[in-house]
């Protein structure tokens, strides 16, 4: 693994690089192979409390910088993605599990979104509005929040941390992250090291360590964060949305949580492209994405055609080393996660699935599983799966493969396929999704699109205009240029 940065045992805290103040110090660990990467010692509620009281010392000359100022740091992060790129793929592939093709497109995504955010600063509107009342201007202006907590996930760790990190920090507020336990690197210490290359001032970006049951509640109920942005679970999200309401004032929260996509099929759709996209859309980073597929719903007049041609092309997906360039499916990221699969895999079974395809599981790598004769209410395709497992169910019309598409509690990214793209429009636009890609798999995030969910998959926006709508706030100043009249 190439080596330009160095001391990851170490957390930014509060301005300084240290130790966290816990006993405890966790392994960071390879998936694939199992060697300890890297050991961190947790950092505590202290070290937690004092990285959010130096962000927002930091902030207030942060958010008063001149706006070229903070477009140039990003932009130098953008010239540091690029020149660190073979190190920060690297670390993905070794931390998080992530074959070489998957790390590259979360590479160039994190630098997608940090490009975006470097336009931020100039993006920022305010308004001037008239009055009913004599004499008066009406003036709307946007101002950062002041520090943003943000708590990111194992599977896209660094892009997930980066598209709150970076447009937090481009619109003047400071930051404090808690990256997964299993990804502190990606998740976080990579991203300060880089930051602080760049020349962000010390203390505006701080590195908190430690597991969710020790810190996670006083993380998102510190009473100097004004929002918090997480990537994970619904219940936890929902847990947070409680925390963030529950203390001494109202906070902001960005909920990005579970999924349950819908791929639809319809009886009009290119079968052998519909099988391309249904492939990679699930089996990317072995299905352990929000928005991968969940659940594949065909018409049953090509549902034959479908499933032969994508159970033949799931057989020939190779699984093993991450980092070997045509590796498709690399190890499941630790074994919680992979006893939850095994536990998925035997349900279904027992529900009366059809294996259409399996193979055996060594060590962490699960190759693809497939089941046939799939109905909605096997647990199967009611529940997130987050894994290279697929159940394929068999819709009677377009109107049957709707409802089966909406019967689901999330509603966070889908996808139909047919030949009538007008058609293919009034489908998504009926999907309750906040994200539906028509001839496309779900798997979709571009840096300007609006990225977020329905029902239990969410709250919020993230990435674009919208970033800014999120970590901004609005204020109305009202200028009385003459006396006014009051009637009393």
């Amino acid at each position: 693994m190439t080596e330009r940065y160095r001391n990851f045992h170490l957390q930014p805290l509060a301005g300084e690089w240290r130790e966290g103040s816990g006993k405890d110090a966790r392994a960071v660990m390879n998936p694939y192979t199992g060697e300890t990467l890297v050991s961190i010692r947790s950092a505590t509620s202290a070290d937690l409390d004092a990285a959010y009281k130096k962000a927002a010392e930091a902030q207030v000359d942060w958010a008063e910088a001149p706006l070229a100022e903070r477009a140039e740091l990003l932009h130098k992060v953008v010239s540091i993605f690029d020149q660190r790129k073979e190190e920060i793929i690297d670390w993905l592939i070794h931390e998080s599990g992530s074959t070489r093709l998957k790390a590259t497109i979360e590479w160039d995504s994190a630098r997608a979104i940090t490009q975006e955010a470097a336009s931020m600063p100039a993006r920022v509107h305010g308004a001037t509005m008239a009055s009913n009342i004599l004499g008066k201007d009406n003036l709307v202006f946007r101002r950062p929040l002041g520090v943003v907590g943000v708590i990111s996930p194992w599977n896209f760790p660094l892009h997930l941390s980066q598209r709150s990190v970076a447009p937090a920090l481009a619109l003047g507020n400071a930051v404090v992250i808690k990256p997964a336990s299993d990804t502190p690197v990606t998740g976080g210490l990579l991203l300060a090291h880089i930051f602080a290359e760049a020349g962000l001032p010390a203390g505006l970006l701080s590195v908190v360590v430690g597991p969710g049951s020790e810190i996670g509640d006083d993380f998102v109920a510190h009473p100097i964060s004004a929002l918090i942005s997480f990537t994970g679970s619904t219940p936890v999200g929902k847990n947070i949305g409680k925390l963030a309401a529950g203390g001494s004032y109202l906070k902001k929260v960005a909920l990005e949580l579970g999924g349950n996509s819908p791929f639809v099929v319809l009886e009009d759709a290119d079968v052998e492209q519909a099988v391309k996209a249904a492939i990679f859309g699930k089996f990317l980073h072995q299905g352990q994405i929000c928005m991968a597929i969940n659940r594949i719903i065909v018409d049953q007049r090509v549902y034959e055609r479908f499933v032969e041609g994508f159970v033949a092309h799931a057989g020939r997906l190779k699984v093993g080393d991450p980092s070997a360039m045509d590796t498709a499916i690399g190890p499941i990221i630790n074994k919680s996660q992979l006893e939850g699969l095994q536990q998925k895999i035997a349900k279904a079974k027992e529900q009366g699935a059809k294996v259409l395809l399996e193979g055996d599981i060594h060590g962490q790598m699960v190759p693809p599983h497939v089941f046939g004769d799939v109905s909605p209410d096997m647990d199967i395709s009611r529940e997130e799966i987050f894994g290279p497992l697929i159940g394929i169910q068999k819709a009677r019309n377009e109107e049957h493969a709707l409802e089966l598409a909406n019967n689901t509690e999330f509603g966070l990214s889908s996808a139909v396929f047919c030949g009538d793209l007008y058609r293919g429009q009034q489908f998504a636009r009926k999907v309750r999704a906040g994200m539906t890609h028509v001839n496309d798999m779900p798997v979709n995030d571009e840096a300007h699109m609006p990225f977020g969910g329905e029902k239990n998959s969410g709250l919020g926006r993230f990435n674009g205009d919208w970033a800014i709508d999120e970590f901004t706030s609005v204020q109305w100043v009202s200028v009385q240029r003459e006396p006014r009249h009051y009637p009393f």
